[in-house]
Parts: C-alpha cells; sequence; structure tokens
C-alpha cells in the first residue's frame, strides 16, 4: 500500500493543474493563434538530431489516405537544418505528414501532424517515435495509408505525446499524473536516443543489432530509423532487453553515477518490462469507469459507478453519471456530474451505443437514452414499466436494432424491439442468476452472462422458452463475440476458488463486495477466460489464464486480429492482458490460442473493469477501484476514503488491431 499512498498523495497535491491540462488537451494540431499554412502557404521549421541541426536532409511532405500516399512538396534542409515548403496545393481533409531523410538514407525521421498544417514544426528523433506509435498500425515503410477515421485518430493523438511545433513533450504528457507516475517520458527519451545513436555514436555491427532487435514477430528487418520504430511501436513487448542493452552500449552509465551523455532525459534507469506508450486522461465526470463504447465517430462513452470526489465505495456511494471524450482522450461530457437525466443514478456495465443513440442502464432501476451528443431523447415516465427495477447491468444491442438489458436483481431481461421505449417489455428467462453481461451473435442468438453462477445462458431472441447453459468459470462477468462468433468469457473466479456465500436477493454491489472481499485476501490468481464456439462446444474447457496473468479478470474485448484483450482487477497485478485469439495469426510460431502474448502494466493502471480497442488501434484501459480497502471496508481511513473508485484512463498507443466502431455483435475489423 505504501507505493499507493505515494502515488495518490502526489496525486492530490496536482490534482487541479492535471486536471486543467488533462481536459484542455488540444484536438488538432494548429497553434493557438490560429494561423496555419493553409492560410499563409508556406511551412518552416528545422530538423534536428541529438538536438543539432541535419544540413542536406531530403524533407518531403505527404498526403495520406485510403490508398497510395502523395507527395505535396518537397524540398532540402539548409545548413542550419532549417526548411521551407510551399503547401499551397496541400488538399483540404487530408492527414498529412512530413518525412526527413539523409543525408544518411538510413536515418529517416518523420512528424505526423494531423489535418491542420502549421506554420512551423519540427522533425526530429521524437517526432518519429510519436508518430510511430500513434500510426503504428497505418506505417508501410515510410507510407502511412488508412481509413480516414483511423488516420485522424492517429495524428490527433501525436501532439499528446511531443509538440509538434518544437519537438519537444506534448502537453499531456508533460501533466502530473504522466510525467512523474508512468515511465512513458523516460521510455519515449530512451527510443529517441537510440534514434540519435544510429545517427551519430552508433558503429555498423551497433544498426546491425538494432534493426534486427526493432523486426517485430513474423515481420520484415527495417531498412531505417522510421522502419525500426514503427517495428517496436507494433510489438513493443518484442525485445525490450535487447534495446535497453544497445541504449546503455551506446550511453553508458559513467562508472561515478553521474548522468549519461543520452541527448534526452529522462531515460530509463532500468531494464523495462516494455517499450510501450501510454497516457492517463480523466475529467468529465470520470471516476469507476465501467463498461467502454465507442461510436461511430471514434468518442468513448462510459458510464461511472459513483462520483468523483465522493467517499464512495461498494457499501456507501453516490453514483456517478457518464462520460465522453473525444478520440484523443478530451473530456466532452460535464465534469462531476458527467451526462446524466432520465432518473439515473451510478452506472455499473450498462453502457452501449448503437448508430444514432447511447444507452445506458443504472443501479437503481432506471435508463437513460441519449443522442450522440448526450441529450436524453425521452423522460423517465416514457418507460412503460410499472415495476420496481434496479441493479441494471449489461445492454445488448442486434443488427436489427433490439435493444436488451440484464435486470441483475429480477433475474430477468428487459427487451426494447427495434430500440423503442414504449414497446419495452420483460422477458424471464430460464437459468438466468444476476444477469451481468449481453451479447448477440448473427443468428439473432441472445448470450447472458451470469454473475452469480458459473454459466452463460443462450437462447434465441424470438423463442426464450429455447434456453440453454455453458459452463464457465464463478461469477461470470464479460462476454465478446470475434469474428468467427466465438463467445469470449471472463469470469471472476477459477471454480477451485472457496465461494463465500452470498445472500439471495443481493445487489450488484453487495454482491461484489463478498467475492472482492474473499478474492483481495486469496493468495494466488484467480479466475478464467473460455472460449465457446458458435455450437456451443469449448475446444479447452478448462479455459486460459495467461500463466498466473489473467486475474480476477472483469471486462475482456476482441481486436481486428480476434486477438483477447482483457481487464484483471486484481490489486496484485492491475493490468491488461493480451492471449492470443482463436486463430493466432501474426505471432511467433507455435503460439496457440489463449497463450499470453503480454501482460501491460504502468502507474497509471489501476484495478480495471474494461478494456477496449479503437480505430486506430489504440487500447483503452478503464480504471474501476484504486484502493481496495477504501472501496470495501466498513469504516474506510478518511486521507483515503475518496480513492476506492478508479481515476481515469488510460490509452497505450498502436499495440491492437484496429476495430470498427460502434460495436454491435462480433467485432469487425476497421
Amino acid at each position: 500500500m505504501r507505493n499507493t499512498v505515494i502515488q495518490h498523495s502526489l496525486v492530490a497535491l496536482t490534482a487541479v493543474a492535471a486536471s486543467m491540462v488533462i481536459c484542455g488537451c488540444s484536438t488538432s494540431h494548429e497553434p493557438k493563434g490560429g494561423k496555419t499554412a493553409h492560410s499563409s502557404g508556406e511551412i518552416g521549421g528545422h530538423v534536428l538530431i541529438a538536438g543539432k541541426p541535419v544540413a542536406g536532409a531530403t524533407l518531403t511532405l505527404y498526403a495520406a489516405g485510403e490508398g497510395a500516399r502523395a507527395q505535396v512538396a518537397q524540398t532540402r534542409t539548409a545548413a542550419n537544418g532549417e526548411f521551407e515548403l510551399d503547401a499551397k496545393s496541400a488538399p483540404k481533409d487530408s492527414v498529412f505528414y512530413l518525412v526527413a531523410k539523409g543525408p544518411n538514407e538510413a536515418v529517416a525521421l518523420m512528424s505526423l501532424l494531423g489535418t491542420s498544417l502549421p506554420e512551423r514544426v519540427t522533425v526530429n528523433e521524437l517526432t518519429t517515435v510519436a508518430s510511430a506509435f500513434t500510426a503504428a498500425r497505418f506505417i508501410s515503410g515510410e507510407a502511412i495509408s488508412g481509413k480516414p477515421l483511423s488516420l485522424r485518430i492517429a495524428s490527433g493523438n501525436t501532439p499528446n505525446l511531443v509538440d509538434p511545433a518544437t519537438g519537444g513533450w506534448g502537453r499531456v504528457l508533460l501533466d502530473p499524473i504522466n510525467s512523474y507516475m508512468t515511465t512513458t517520458m523516460a521510455n519515449l527519451d530512451t527510443l529517441g536516443s537510440l534514434i540519435s545513436a544510429y545517427a551519430t555514436v552508433a558503429n555498423d555491427d551497433w544498426r546491425a543489432r538494432f534493426l534486427k532487435a526493432a523486426t517485430p514477430p513474423n515481420g520484415v528487418t527495417p531498412r531505417n530509423t522510421l522502419e525500426a520504430m514503427a517495428g517496436i511501436a507494433r510489438a513493443p513487448w518484442a525485445a525490450p532487453k535487447d534495446l535497453y542493452a544497445l541504449f546503455d552500449e551506446a550511453y553508458p552509465q559513467p562508472k561515478d553515477g553521474s548522468r549519461r551523455s543520452a541527448p534526452f532525459v529522462p531515460y530509463l534507469a532500468y531494464v523495462p518490462d516494455d517499450f510501450c506508450l501510454s497516457l492517463c486522461f480523466s475529467g468529465g465526470g470520470d471516476f469507476a469507469n465501467g463498461r467502454f463504447m465507442f461510436d461511430a465517430e471514434g468518442n468513448l462513452w462510459c458510464g461511472m459507478n459513483w462520483m468523483p470526489g465522493s467517499q464512495s465505495g461498494v457499501r456507501k456511494n453516490i453514483g456517478g453519471g457518464v462520460g465522453k471524450f473525444s478520440p484523443n482522450g478530451m473530456a466532452l461530457s460535464p465534469a462531476i456530474t458527467g451526462f446524466t437525466g432520465m432518473g439515473i443514478d451510478g452506472v455499473g456495465w450498462g453502457t452501449a451505443v448503437t448508430k444514432d443513440r447511447v444507452w445506458i442502464s443504472s443501479f437503481n432501476g432506471k435508463i437513460l437514452v441519449m443522442d450522440l451528443d448526450g441529450k436524453p431523447v425521452g423522460k423517465e415516465s416514457d418507460f412503460p414499466f410499472a415495476e420496481k427495477l434496479s441493479g441494471l447491468m449489461g445492454i445488448g444491442v442486434a443488427a436489427n436494432g433490439d435493444v436488451w438489458i440484464a435486470d441483475g436483481v429480477g433475474d430477468q431481461l428487459l427487451f426494447f424491439p427495434g430500440g423503442r421505449i414504449n414497446d419495452g417489455r420483460i422477458v424471464k428467462v430460464a437459468g438466468l442468476k444476476s444477469p451481468f453481461d449481453i451479447v448477440i451473435d448473427s443468428q439473432n442468438r441472445i448470450w447472458v452472462a451470469n454473475s452469480s453462477s458459473d454459466t452463460v445462458v443462450r437462447f434465441p431472441a424470438d423463442d426464450p422458452s429455447k434456453a440453454e447453459s455453458f459452463r464457465a468459470g464463478i461469477s461470470v462477468r464479460g462476454l465478446a463475440l470475434d469474428s468467427q462468433e466465438n463467445v469470449w468469457v471472463s469470469s471472476l473466479l477459477s471454480v477451485d476458488f472457496p465461494v463465500p456465500h452470498v445472500p439471495e436477493g443481493a445487489s450488484i454491489m453487495e454482491q461484489f463486495g463478498i467475492l472482492a472481499g474473499a478474492a483481495l485476501h486469496y493468495p494466488k490468481p484467480t479466475g478464467v477466460i473460455k472460449m465457446i464456439r458458435p455450437d456451443g462446444t469449448q475446444p479447452m474447457p478448462e479455459g486460459f489464464a495467461g500463466g498466473g496473468a489473467v486475474d480476477i479478470p472483469w471486462g475482456l474485448n476482441l481486436d481486428g486480429n480476434d486477438d483477447v484483450w482483457v481487464a484483471d482487477l486484481s490489486p496484485r497485478t492491475r493490468a491488461v492482458v493480451l492471449l492470443a485469439g482463436a486463430d493466432p495469426k501474426g505471432h511467433p510460431a507455435g503460439t496457440k490460442t489463449g497463450d499470453l502474448i503480454h501482460k501491460f502494466q504502468c502507474g497509471s493502471i489501476q484495478m480495471l473493469t474494461d478494456v477496449s480497442i479503437d480505430p486506430a488501434g489504440n487500447v483503452w484501459a478503464a480504471n474501476n477501484w484504486n484502493d481496495p480497502l477504501a472501496a470495501v471496508e466498513k469504516d474506510p481511513a478518511r486521507p483515503t476514503s475518496t480513492w476506492g473508485g478508479g481515476s481515469g484512463f488510460t490509452i497505450i498507443y498502436g499495440v491492437a488491431a484496429p476495430v470498427q466502431p460502434p460495436r454491435m455483435g462480433k467485432v469487425r475489423k476497421m
């Protein structure tokens, strides 16, 4: 607990500054004055390596799209590294990037500029690293191509890491949470220094070993520094020891312990588990995140268990609202309360997004339906239920527009044909026991997770009497459909877990208070991930646990490669876990379904409920709890009594295969 206390003491001291920086992150690269190259017709700037100007480099401005890149302008840098480009012919609504090469062709730098061209830019090692990570899924050689939405998301996140005008740290990276409490800044600087070394102090043998270490699994050996960074970005867990050894060799630690000669500080002091770049965001009512869902424009929606600043836990709590965040993490919902309406008070797993609506179900049995601007589309009295409801959980949306909601207390489902509020009705299904999550396959079969059981129930939407059950682990939570419509299931507890008694009719919070109290004191990892085929068979009945990396798994999702991303709620791991999917393509030879690929941990990842993948291949992790004692104790310590809920969410850049939003039914690759 000591590390938690230190971390949150710093957070408390800098909370106001952090929220101002995080919530104010820019959605474009346009300078504050608003003057861009489109208005002046010229882009100026300089190319630097190790802080020194690069003379005679070829600098090319490209416009990226779904097809081949289009060259907009080209020039060479002067003796002082300066350049000017004529951007008058730059097409509108494109995503632009700069590539600087030479004088050595193996030294290539990049700056991903977005849809607005600034008048002044810097191209250096840090812009190259940031651009390679945010655009990792769209770089082939030195070219960028992809769907317009994906490219806009990638370029919109680049300035969060590095300022395109100065080539220095970005404003979100500089906020206290990210700069002080994670290794992202040190990872960025160390990778930047590796590019510097390649261009300045390294010999041919070092360069060859660097390119080998930067080769992604089953990939092609990079030809230059830009391709190398893109390779590292796609699999930053592949060779961290080798890369750090190269850094140590290029910039050895002086025997007296003084600072290394690396051009960027702070750098890593220890061998990392990976070279991931991640950032933490908050604001907009964010606290104790539940389910993560993206709309068609890549905005994140999430219901919040509790209200920020409240002394909330499983025993006493004040309900939260609904958060909306832009694709680059900027809060778009009101501070503290988030979006509210139609009587909701605290949201668990009940967030779903359709093409034009957001559905929210609440702990207090109320349902909020909003448009994509966060405005309620009706009033509380529009729902036709005479029964008093409570503990509403997961929401499933069918391809035909039907909406199903899990009633976790009533052991029943709410059904809205075509998403029509006034036509809602209650559906009784045999085998439901505190239903929690819902997914709907292409045959319009409803799959329901039972949080107070070890089963998943499936039935045809037009005939609930034909329900059948499938075994999973204990206390089933998240469900997700891969592209082949295998259902992936997360269960909090393994089958050998000594389950304490949970009273009949206990609320989801009461259930979890009991189960979590037991799980938190359990001496080893627990929980399991299972895969159920469309025909109901389970090729691995014992499930997957990632060798103990899976620990109290809550939510899970699939990426565009059908790989499985798992959110651990365990305070032991505080991790996002990546497992190989049903068809483990793209991984090293011998990788099998369910094998552990990597466990992602950082200072801003807390106890997670969900993990979701956006159209640019970024992974968003939902902090739900922080200090478990503050969350479950009857009388928590006052200094930490507001630490029960998780603070903020973390975006891990470029590590997943992109996914097409909104997510309804099976995953769709972008």
